[in-house]
């Protein structure tokens, strides 16, 4: 079989370099740059790839294409592929192919990573053989070569979604729906939900779909008398029929031989948008024969992924949390309403078409500084400037920083969650929080 693959990035190379371990015959483009990384481990597996271009003929006389979740479907090389009846599949659902490994597959508008993370580490931690792939960063695909696991927990967006079909996983968690990414999905929330509930596709009775009871798009969306496998909903607000609830510092997971009752109150999330990554990470462990004393201890050692609420410093009482991957309003809601104590808020950057209306009220109740960071700050201004006492503005994030120390006293928090995207100022929001935390570092180092 001839395979090509468009884009050569983590996920791209990876089904690349699987294709070839299982001696298909495959061919990689990228019309980009490649980075360098990418290329050696192309060339050291003698698989042949042009960048910079796409050679159409070459690309469409293969019998299948793997793309880079990435390029949308609008592409005019793959509207060629589909053309041409040439079957376009994700590297997830190129990967599944080649291995018997049970799936613990996570997906959600917010918090899949910061979930992700978790149930792979109660797994590990528990001494389960698991390995961790998806948009986490990693490629499935390459792991999937030397098959050595007997679990994936792997996180899924939407765009890997959209092109897996025969795939299914053992565990699916579907952590919320809120509008992202609508231009991919013609600006329609029902085919952007439908996308994110294909998580839950090809589940028999014996497979579970953990989601969140609590989520109206959710709801909305799916369609339980269609469904295969085993539906476990879990809810904060007491939702009917839930089979994981928090119960003040307890979760408790009641289905059928997995009942258990978890004490999470060592655990260093804060919020209440990680109380539900904790129950679905939590019931996942569950789920697959984890201990709840082995979940208990392992949730006092997680630590989160950089730029997701992460506390990057303290100096004089004051708390400086960086919280750069919060790109959307959803997240610094979240952000917001877990933080008990007053608040700094540094937010701006590249607005997405936000709605800061579900954040007046907190930021009225909480935020006693906003610091607007990027080039427009207008549409922050006109929504914060009459119930936050302060609001200023900035292009720079040490001066941001260094404001955010002058105008905060022992006790507060300075978070940076910034509601949008960060490219017109910083590379992406990784740059972004690394300024931030440099900037910190320097306050930290004279306290």
């Amino acid at each position: 079989m001839k395979l090509a693959i468009l884009g050569a990035g983590e996920s791209g190379v990876g089904a690349a370099l699987l294709a070839k371990a299982k001696g298909l015959e495959v061919f990689v483009s990228d019309k980009g740059e490649i980075k360098e990384q990418y290329k050696q481990k192309l060339s050291a597996a003698a698989i042949p790839f042009e960048e910079g271009v796409h050679s159409h003929d070459r690309i469409l006389s293969a019998d299948q294409l793997i793309k880079s979740p990435g390029i949308p479907d609008k592409s005019p090389i793959i509207q060629e592929a589909i053309e041409k009846g040439i079957q376009i599949i994700s590297e997830i659902e190129f990967a599944g192919r080649y291995t018997d490994a049970k799936f613990i597959c996570i997906t959600g508008t917010n918090g899949k990573t910061t979930t992700t993370l978790l149930t792979y580490h109660l797994l590990k931690s528990a001494g389960l053989n698991v390995g961790l792939a998806g948009n986490i960063g990693e490629s499935l695909a390459e792991k999937v070569i030397e098959n050595k696991y007997d679990y994936y927990v792997v996180e899924l967006s939407s765009f890997q979604l959209d092109n897996m079909y025969q795939f299914k996983a053992h565990i699916a968690v579907l952590l919320n729906i809120t509008p992202d990414h609508l231009d991919r999905y013609e600006y329609s929330m029902e085919k952007y939900a439908a996308s994110k509930l294909r998580v839950a596709q090809n589940m028999t009775g014996a497979d579970f779909f953990l989601f969140n009871a609590d989520d109206e798009n959710i709801a909305n969306a799916f369609d339980s008398s269609n469904f295969g496998g085993t539906a476990i909903p879990f809810s904060l607000n007491g939702a009917e029929g839930a089979k994981v609830y928090l119960e003040g510092e307890q979760v408790h997971v009641v289905e059928k031989f997995y009942e258990g009752t978890i004490a999470v109150a060592k655990s260093p999330l804060i919020g209440k948008h990680n109380q539900y990554n904790t129950m679905a990470a939590v019931a996942a462990a569950k789920l697959v024969g984890v201990a709840d004393a082995d979940i208990e201890k392992a949730l006092a050692t997680f630590q989160n992924a950089e730029h997701r609420l992460q506390t990057v410093g303290e100096a004089k009482g004051v708390t400086y949390i960086n919280d750069s991957k919060a790109t959307n309003v959803d997240a610094v809601w979240y952000a917001l309403e877990g933080i008990k104590q007053p608040i700094v808020w540094i937010a701006g950057g590249v607005d997405k078409g936000n709605d800061y209306s579900s954040l007046v009220e907190l930021a009225r109740d909480k935020v006693k500084v906003l610091i607007c960071l990027g080039k427009d700050n207008k549409k922050l201004q006109e929504n914060f400037s009459r119930v936050v006492p302060i609001v200023a503005e900035t292009t720079s994030m040490e001066y941001a920083v260094r404001l955010s120390r002058s105008l905060s006293e022992a006790g507060d928090v300075v978070l940076l969650s910034p509601a949008c995207a960060s490219f017109d100022l910083f590379n992406n929001y990784e740059h972004r929080g690394q300024r931030f935390k440099e900037a910190v570092d320097k306050i930290v180092l004279k306290k």
